[in-house]
């Protein structure tokens, strides 16, 4: 951990023997997984044995944190609750002491509240906590209304300017400390929102301060301690839709390939590596169908999810893919959703329209903060340092050719650290390359010097291991 990371591993557990609710909120990327990961794991290496904890978080980031305890905390025992089969009633209660934590959805908690109400949790912890940001929502009220010795909050977003949420919010850690919601909305919000009264904005950041935590990159403490360009990896689930698109192209293009030989089974292999990676991108970029794109895609909501935290730090973000068709679908479900204008550059786009998007984009004063790119189209060349995001949505399974993408905003110029997302969906071919490429990082030019030709000399046995689609890849509530 860094040393921030540990003095926030510290802060969480000072709260905690205190009896109080703690709002982490430090910026996008400053790793509070990390710390919340490291509390769990330092309550147990101190001799206590805590029970449960209920970990609450957005359906598309259910894979993230499975990850992410697999890879930082082994040793943790974590029950998913969301699906079909999820277990409910006694059944429920008498498996969920076996665990150390049980990740589960804002979207379940309401329908199932009558089953995780029966269990005395250690404590709940809310990720991406501006889900309860209305107060008054069935989701806000089932979460207040559960037990729990301990409360923690997670939130990227500086909730001490968000007043829509910040009582909820805290609500939530402290019951009753900011007064009723309507006693709240009398002393504070009316006052600091209408008539910029500064007097009540110092006292409410004074109430709040001993119990929400932010830290920014911009910070100088923060500054010494992080790299220069921070790499990781972010993990989506399929939707259903995706699922079910997935299992057929794989059943119909192993057939293809089994009968197949030299150069035709070649093409083949190729060819089912292009649909899948169009399937685990979204339905409508593998159907071409011109269908709405909300909600049919884990990685695109979570692409959103990301680009609002984005905005509201006033930050920019570079989105790589090596489909121009999944770029304008990206472009038309981005402008929708969030409301700004988003920029595109592609093969297709002429020179004279190419420089004007880079200036544009490069001006950084929040007009355009976001541009699309095609890998092949925008991968060399430019010069992007307005850009302190680099979104991989689509993977080349190239580190040269990924990293050559990335230096358009890693380059001298840049004066921010450089935060680099590389989207894979769970349990698909994406987590499967990853992982052999990880596996082989020492042989990388031997390896995937040829792009994505290495694959077709896999044997079709080990292509089906890395086709074949997990159960653990389909989000469902």
């Amino acid at each position: 951990m860094r040393p921030y990371q540990l003095r926030g591993l510290e802060w969480l557990g000072f709260l905690t023997r205190l009896g109080l609710g703690a709002c982490l909120a430090d910026d996008m990327g400053l790793g509070k997984t990390i710390q919340l990961i490291a509390l769990w794991l330092h309550e147990r290496e101190s001799g206590s044995s805590p029970g449960p904890t209920l970990l609450v978080v957005p359906m598309s980031l259910v894979g993230n944190w499975q990850r992410e305890i697999e890879r930082f905390a082994p040793s943790l025992r974590i029950m998913v609750h969301h699906g079909h089969e999820r277990l409910t009633g006694q059944e429920f209660v008498d498996e969920v002491a076996r665990y150390d934590a049980v990740i589960s959805t804002y979207g379940l908690i309401h329908r199932d509240l009558e089953h995780l109400a029966a269990v005395d949790w250690h404590r709940i912890a809310l990720d991406e906590a501006q889900n309860i940001k209305n107060p008054a929502a069935k989701q806000a009220v089932a979460i207040r209304s559960l037990r729990a010795v301990h409360r923690v909050a997670l939130t990227g977003t500086p909730v001490e300017n968000r007043l829509s949420e910040l009582w909820s919010i805290v609500e939530f850690l402290n019951t009753g400390y900011l007064g009723g919601a309507t006693e709240f909305r009398r002393r504070f919000a009316v006052p600091i929102e209408r008539y910029h009264d500064a007097d009540r904005a110092q006292r409410l950041r004074h109430l709040i301060r001993p119990f929400v935590l932010r830290r920014v990159k911009t910070d100088p403490d923060i500054e010494v301690d992080l790299p220069d360009k921070m790499e990781m990896k972010v993990f989506c689930n399929l939707t259903r839709e995706q699922a079910g698109l997935y299992e057929a192209v794989v059943r119909n293009m192993l057939g293809q390939i089994d009968q197949a030989g030299g150069i035709q089974r070649r093409g083949l292999i190729l060819a089912a590596l292009v649909k899948l990676k169009q399937v685990c991108n979204h339905p409508a970029h593998f159907l071409s169908d011109g269908s709405s794109l909300s909600q049919r895609s884990g990685k695109c909501e979570r692409l959103t999810e990301m680009l609002e935290e984005v905005l509201a730090e006033g930050d920019c973000a570079l989105i790589f893919t090596q489909f121009r068709v999944m770029g304008e679908l990206l472009l038309r479900h981005l402008r929708e959703t969030l409301g700004r204008d988003v920029l595109f550059l592609h093969g297709g786009t002429s020179r004279k329209n190419r420089d004007a998007i880079v200036e544009r984009f490069q001006r950084g004063d929040g007009d355009a903060p976001i541009l699309i790119l095609s890998l092949r189209a925008g991968g060399y060349g430019l010069n992007l340092t307005a850009a302190n995001h680099v979104f991989h949505f689509d993977r080349w399974w190239n580190p040269a050719v990924e990293d050559q993408a990335t230096d358009r905003a890693y380059r001298i110029g840049q004066g921010r650290h450089v935060q680099v997302h590389k989207f894979v969906c769970i349990g698909t071919l994406e987590e499967r390359i990853d992982s052999l490429l990880e596996q082989k990082r020492g042989l990388a030019d031997n390896i995937v010097g040829r792009g994505e030709e290495w694959l077709t000399g896999l044997s079709t046995e080990k292509l089906r291991e890395v086709f074949a689609l997990s159960r653990e890849a389909v989000a469902e509530d």
